[in-house]
């Protein structure tokens, strides 16, 4: 066995996602060879790929078939997280893909998605960030049980930081960390505008694989601050499955399909689909209707990236600041993470198939 032998055999694997073979890709690294015993590292484009076995089976089978049936394979597996990020880099220089969680309307369990997003990934191997910029009612720092705690600042080259609160393997930045919960924040847009920016240009974030920004309900001053600030890779949608709710989806995908944002929309994923109760986990109750983000998704030709349970111990989670993610809840967790492998996936996808995204200039 040479190494031109085993990359003619891998070039025969293709990467179910982007549709071309690894050696194409250069996926392929570190080949060793010694007699029958073959080893190479697989560079997947996330450390979250759901796919790992079954590209580790495809190499097996390849070397076995096209090389020497009596080789024995070991595949390893590294990440570099994919990020096709072309602008200045101005923001965020250390971030490779921000993410939007987006939804037409509050109440739908959109951050409670967005954080449990951010610790799947987390979970997976990957570097998170996550940015709350729902300024007038932020969650996440109740969500993450950092209530009454501050930040602290730190110099870096001259120039005062905001260090995020570190939790779960997560830095998380929050409106909630720097203002009295029981002070409302009475604030024109400007100046929502320019937190938001402080959020960005102000925090040291450090390295990061992904940023998930958790938005605010609506289409509004903080969405248009965001794209035009930053490049978002792109959108997840969050409805649950009724009528009013969907209703209210369609304006946020409205949104961002609009020419002069060009925001792509990873996908959409229902939340609060059905109701199982812990008791009877096999039954299924459809309170709010059945399917209908599933259909929303095919109307308007989106990737649908799964259903998320009602279940009490999400509400609870929440409320205690543990969130499922982050506890023993295995059902609910599988649906998170599912739902996470297919976001993952399309940001990928994305990634590898759609020019960059670019901050947007919007004549106001």
């Amino acid at each position: 066995m040479t190494n031109e032998d085993i990359l003619k055999a891998l070039s025969n694997v293709q990467e179910p996602d982007l549709g071309k073979d690894l050696v194409t890709l250069n996926m392929v690294k570190d080949i060793a060879i010694n007699g029958n015993e073959v080893s190479f590292t697989v560079v997947l484009t996330t450390p979250a790929c759901p796919l790992k076995d079954l590209i580790m089976n495809a190499c097996i089978n390849a070397v076995k078939l096209l090389v020497n049936k009596q080789a024995i394979v070991q595949v390893n597996f590294t990440s570099n997280t994919s990020s096709n990020r072309t602008d200045a880099k101005t923001v965020l220089t250390g971030v490779k893909n921000i993410i939007a969680v987006v939804s037409g309307k509050g109440g739908v369990g959109k951050s409670t998605v967005a954080s449990n997003f951010a610790l799947a990934l987390a979970q997976s191997g990957a570097s998170v960030g996550l940015m709350d910029a729902d300024i007038y009612g932020p969650s996440q720092h109740i969500m993450f049980g950092v209530r009454g705690e501050r930040p602290l600042m730190k110099d870096v080259d001259g120039k005062g930081l905001i260090v995020p609160i570190e939790k779960f393997g997560i830095r998380m930045m929050s409106i909630g960390l720097l203002v009295d919960e029981k002070q409302a924040v009475v604030w024109r847009g400007p100046m929502v505008s320019s937190a938001i920016r402080q959020f960005v240009s102000d925090v040291d974030w450090g390295e990061l694989d992904y940023l998930v920004i958790d938005m605010p309900p609506g289409t509004g001053d903080i969405h248009l601050t965001v794209v035009q600030t930053v490049p978002v890779t792109g959108v997840i949608v969050v409805t649950t499955p009724q009528t009013v709710a969907l209703a209210d989806a369609k304006k946020g995908i409205a949104m961002f399909g609009q020419a002069q944002l060009k925001v792509p929309i990873i996908g959409l994923v229902e939340n609060m689909s059905y109701f199982t109760p812990a008791e009877l986990p096999n039954n299924k109750y459809y309170l709010f209707g059945k399917n209908g983000g599933k259909n929303l998704a095919e109307e308007f030709d989106l990737p649908f990236l799964g259903q998320i349970p009602i279940v009490q111990s999400i509400r609870e989670g929440g409320d205690a600041g543990i969130p499922v993610m982050a506890g023993d809840d295995e059902l609910t967790k599988k649906a998170f993470l599912d739902f996470t492998a297919n976001a993952t996936r399309g940001i990928a996808m994305r990634n590898a198939n759609m020019s960059p995204t670019q901050i947007v200039e919007m004549i106001e």
